[in-house]
């Protein structure tokens, strides 16, 4: 069996995940890195990539909140459309993040499971 792997492209990955803060700065380091900058450059991992998404859900879930309080004291400048799209987002971002969480605890399973 001939299995040829393609490099990941963690900067695509986030974009499409609507993580474009996390795509930038995972750009900017792998740009750095091959221009062989002098300073100390952050290597990009999935660690760093996973700190920046749940910061990120969080901020969602936090602006969605906000927004959730000023829709109920009725406040003219929110709308509960923009309301309700935060709102997904958010729920989306989580639900995003708990799937990811599920699949690092089963490949974690499957790995202690093998025989050595």
């Amino acid at each position: 069996m001939d299995l040829k792997l393609k490099p990941f492209d963690f900067a695509q990955a986030a974009t499409k995940a609507g993580m474009a803060d996390v795509a930038r700065r995972v750009e900017a380091n792998t740009r750095l890195a091959s221009a062989g900058s002098a300073a100390a450059v952050e290597k990009p991992s999935f660690q760093n990539a996973f700190a920046g998404a749940l910061s990120s859900i969080s901020q969602a879930q936090a602006t969605a909140s906000t927004m959730q309080r000023e829709v109920q004291f009725d406040n003219p400048t929110v709308s509960l459309e923009e309301t309700m799209i935060a709102m997904q987002k958010s729920q989306l971002g989580f639900q995003s993040a708990i799937q990811v969480r599920n699949k690092l605890v089963q490949a974690y399973t499957d790995i202690m499971n093998m025989q050595v």
